[in-house]
Order: structure tokens, then C-alpha cells, then sequence
């Protein structure tokens, strides 16, 4: 539907506009393709080139206010900006979209329709406008006669902010206003910040109701048990849970609520440089279907997908809906999780293949959220650096670390859910030295937790992290299991151990004063 009128965004000072309201996918590919936002590749999707290869998380901003000036953890990712910078910014961006041609999208933020959030989402750009029908989840059509919204997102990449004018870091700005339920963004192509905004969002709200905004993965099995499976880029999350033997349930956001577990979307996100077919056959499919967007994709000479060509950036994209996902799980909604798995790719080959943790080791280790990166993945990382980032996703938690880490030990507890830790990164001695895990061991380990394989092991404990190890496991070698085992230097690895604990004791300073005791007393211990 178009609208010439000024009346759909009356209340945001926007006039003369053309509005586009709830267009379908055919439609928005018309008009991407007509403004020259992006081309059909020859397999299907539409594809896309923008300005950033990724998000700008330092240049998110909160408003600070009565709201959120004691509730929110200031520091870090979140970082306080005044109302009448975000009052004098949105009416400079309301002034500047007048007349102008617009997307509008009525969206839910969840399949819970207890705590699902409804969201108008404004956008100059038909590409972000089907980035966003694929990523959230559709209203039916008696939802949408009805359709009230809880928040408003106003994204104009075309609007650059003037930093000394307007009081942010650059051209390109983000900014969440709590009190009156906004964000606005500008300066950035890259449709990615329309989703992990409203994310940052539920990270805020849903805490206040009991419910646990996680940043992971889920399936379940047919019996229903449910397995929630976290960790950041590279660590193996989207691969090792699109089981074909499960129903996936979401890929990368979900809430837990007293009866089970939530998606926050009704898309996924998944990164798509070097894919390989074989082994990730669904999400390939994707980028050969109608309607999924392909972000920074390069297109050969007959216009079929390039997956191996990072020319424009490694971080390539495929936003698709759940849809296209044969075994997902209708409707997005499942039981209480059985078991919770915390993924590290770990370049330091220190951390087990599998472990399992207790309640003030899981505590930890989320509040940690440790990955590694490997020589090569950034300037000047000449050897492997540690990467943590708190509860798996640091840029969009606005409340303190430790207030996220007590409400999923509570549902951790309630619910009996294992926690186990997966290391999907090296073994045998650091990267460079050791191997890479292998993948089929791993996925014999997960399915050994899974199934209750390892109930009746016995379990060994690691001396620096203090973690328990399964001494046995069907289909993987004893050696494997036991870092210390694996490495043919036992000064080597011991050295290593070391140096790795402390970076975990160094990180974990700044969280002390926000977590129960316990917790911290469950440190690794450097000088085991």
C-alpha cells in the first residue's frame, strides 16, 4: 500500500511524504531495484552493497534520564547522551525526511504474545524495509487492522549527523531513548542496526517481567527438549545448532519466560563468506532463494553469488525468513531448556572440548563471554588474543552484566538445565602449534550431552579453570578430551594455562562489585 499523506507519521513531524505501508516482497524488490539500491541476483535474492561493512556499536547512545540513569550500566557499549541532543537531532532528521519517499513496516518483536513488543519501523530504504518483513515477525492480518505500536525506529542513513553540532561521534549515530520508546538512526546503510537496536531494547525491558533476554541459538529435539546454544562470531553457534535431526527455533535471539523459551524474530541472520554447502546445506540454500536479502555479496559474471569473495567485507550476509528453514519450529515458542551450551573458540588450545559447569562457573562464564581471535582476522593480532564480551553480546545489554548472569542462574536452577562449555577452537598446543577441533568430535560430544550420554561418566576436574571434564566419550579418543593430554609440551600447555587464567582474573575485575561472591571465588586459578 502507498500513501501520499502526512497522517501515518503525523506524530513524528513528517509531512508531504510518500509513504510505502506494509509493502510485500515483490513489491519492495520493484522499488529497491528502481532506486538503485541493489540487484536480483540470477539465483533469486536480492543483492545489496552498503556503506559499513558492519554495525557502529561506538557510536550507540542511551539517553540518560530519570528512566535509565540508575538502571542502565553505564561504561562500556553504553554510553549516556542527553534528551535535547536526541530532541534537537530527530527534529533536524524529521525537517530533513519531509517530502521524501518512505518505508514503513508493522512489526512484532517476538512470538510470545505476552511480552512481544510491537514496533513501527521507519526507513528510507525498500532494502531495509524487506530486511525487516524478513527479520521480524510478521502480524496476520487481523493484527495488523489493530496494530498499535510499542516503539518507533526512524532510520535515514542519508542523514549525517554533524558531530559538533550535535553532540555525537560522527556522521553516523544510533540513539535509544527509553522514556519515550525511539531509537533514530542515521549515517549507515548497514540494516543490521535495526535489528540489534530493538534487540538492546528487549535486553532493557524484558527483565523487569522475570523473562531472560538470551543472545543464542535454540532447537529441540521431538521429545521437546529444548537446547539453547550461545556464543559470539566464529564459535560455531549457527552451524552446530541447524541439526537436522532437531527444529530450530530461532537463530540468534530469544527470551525465557515462565512456560519456556521465545524467538525474538521470525528471520535469521547468518553470515555467509566461505560457506560451504556441504556442510551448511540450508543456509546455502538461502542464497539461492527469492526474497532473502544478500548483504555485500559480490555477484560473478553470470550473476550467481560469490561466497568466497570478501573483496567488500568478510562480514557477507544472508537475512532470510525462518521460512526458508525446512525443520523449524512453528510458531517460534518451546519448553524450558534441558541443556544450555556456552561456545568458545579458543586459540589458546587451553579450554577442554567439553566441560561441565556448575551453577557459580556458569555464572562466570557468561559474564565472561570468552572467544579468541586468531592471527589474521584483525590489524597487528600477531598471535592469539582474548576476546570477551559480557553475556555473549555486550553491545546490546544495557543493564549490568551480573543482573543477567542471576536471572539465568534462577532459570537455570528452576528449570535443572546442564551448562556445559564447548571449545570449537584448538587443541594440542595455541593456534599455530595445535589443530582445530574437530568438527565431528564436537558434534559427538554435543550429542552425547544432549542425548544423556555423559549421565552416568565419570567426570575428571581441569586444575586452572577448575572445570570438569567427561574422562570418556563414545566415538572420541581419551587424549582428546583432556587439553593437558593433547599437548606434546606439559610446560608448554602449563605456561599457556597460566597466562590465559590471568587474562580471565584481569577481565572479570570490573564485574566484582555487581556479582554475588560466590561467583567471583570461582575464578581460574593461574598458579594451579
Amino acid at each position: 500500500m502507498s500513501l501520499t499523506s502526512s497522517t501515518p507519521l503525523s506524530d513524528l513531524g513528517i509531512d508531504r511524504a510518500t509513504i510505502h505501508l506494509n509493502p510485500g516482497v515483490d513489491a519492495l524488490y520493484a522499488h529497491a531495484i528502481r532506486r538503485g539500491e541493489g540487484v536480483q541476483a540470477a539465483t533469486g535474492p536480492l543483492t545489496v552493497r552498503t556503506d559499513k561493512g558492519g554495525r557502529s556499536p561506538k557510536d550507540r547512545f542511551i539517553v540518560e534520564d530519570d528512566l535509565t540513569r540508575e538502571t542502565v550500566w553505564w561504561g562500556g557499549f553504553n554510553t549516556p547522551i542527553s534528551p535535547d541532543v536526541f530532541d534537537r537531532l530527530l527534529a533536524r532528521m524529521t525537517d530533513y525526511a519531509a517530502g521524501k519517499e518512505l518505508f514503513v513496516q508493522q512489526v512484532f518483536a517476538g512470538t510470545d504474545p505476552d511480552h512481544r513488543v510491537a514496533v513501527r519501523m521507519v526507513t528510507e530504504m525498500a532494502y531495509h524495509s524487506l530486511f525487516i518483513r524478513n527479520m521480524f515477525v510478521r502480524p496476520t492480518a487481523d493484527e495488523l487492522r489493530s496494530f498499535e505500536e510499542d516503539w518507533t525506529v526512524l532510520n535515514i542513513p542519508s542523514f549525517k549527523a554533524d558531530p559538533e553540532r550535535d553532540g555525537v561521534r560522527s556522521g553516523t549515530f544510533i540513539l535509544v531513548n527509553f522514556t519515550r520508546k525511539m531509537i533514530i538512526a542515521g549515517g549507515t546503510q548497514y540494516a543490521g542496526e535495526n535489528k540489534k537496536g530493538i534487540f538492546s531494547v528487549l535486553n532493557f525491558l524484558l527483565p523487569q517481567s522475570g523473562v531472560m533476554p538470551m543472545h543464542c541459538s535454540a532447537n529441540v529435539g521431538d521429545g521437546g527438549d529444548v537446547a539453547l546454544f550461545f556464543g559470539l562470531s566464529g564459535t560455531g553457534k549457527t552451524t552446530l545448532s541447524a541439526d537436522p535431526t532437531r527444529q530450530l527455533i530461532g537463530d540468534d535471539e530469544h527470551g525465557w519466560t515462565e512456560h519456556g523459551v521465545f524467538n525474538f524474530e521470525g528471520g535469521c541472520y547468518a553470515k555467509v563468506i566461505h560457506l560451504n554447502p556441504e556442510a551448511e546445506p540450508v543456509i546455502f540454500r538461502t542464497t539461492r532463494t527469492y526474497g532473502t536479502v544478500l548483504e555485500n555479496v559480490v555477484l560473478d559474471a553470470q550473476g550467481v553469488p560469490d561466497l568466497d569473495d570478501g573483496s567488500l567485507t568478510e562480514n557477507t550476509r544472508s537475512a532470510y525468513p525462518i521460512e526458508q528453514v525446512p525443520n523449524h519450529r512453528p510458531g517460534g515458542q518451546a519448553g524450558h531448556p534441558k541443556h544450555i551450551v556456552f561456545l568458545t573458540a579458543d586459540a589458546f588450545g587451553v579450554l577442554p572440548p567439553i566441560s561441565r559447569l556448575s551453577p557459580e562457573q556458569m555464572e562466570y562464564q557468561f559474564i565472561s563471554g570468552f572467544t579468541a581471535k586468531i592471527p589474521g582476522t584483525e590489524e597487528g593480532v600477531t598471535e592469539p588474543s582474548p576476546t570477551f564480551s559480557t553475556c555473549f553480546g555486550a553491545p546490546f545489554m544495557p543493564r549490568h552484566p551480573g543482573e543477567y548472569a542471576r536471572l539465568l542462574a534462577r532459570k537455570v536452577r528452576d528449570s535443572g538445565a546442564r551448562v556445559w562449555l564447548v571449545n570449537t577452537g584448538w587443541t594440542g598446543g595455541m593456534y599455530g602449534q595445535g589443530h582445530r577441533m574437530s568438527i565431528a568430535h564436537t558434534r559427538a560430544l554435543l550429542n552425547a550431552a544432549i542425548s544423556g550420554g555423559l549421565d552416568g561418566v565419570a567426570f575428571g576436574r581441569e586444575p586452572f579453570f577448575g572445570l570438569e571434564i567427561p574422562t570418556e566419550v563414545p566415538g572420541v579418543p581419551a587424549e582428546v578430551l583432556n587439553p593437558q593430554q593433547a599437548w606434546a609440551d606439559p610446560e608448554a600447555y602449563a605456561r599457556t594455562a597460566h597466562k590465559l587464567a590471568r587474562m580471565f582474573r584481569e577481565n572479570f575485575q570490573r564485574f566484582e562489585a555487581g556479582v554475588d561472591p560466590a561467583v567471583t571465588a570461582s575464578m581460574p586459578n593461574p598458579d594451579a
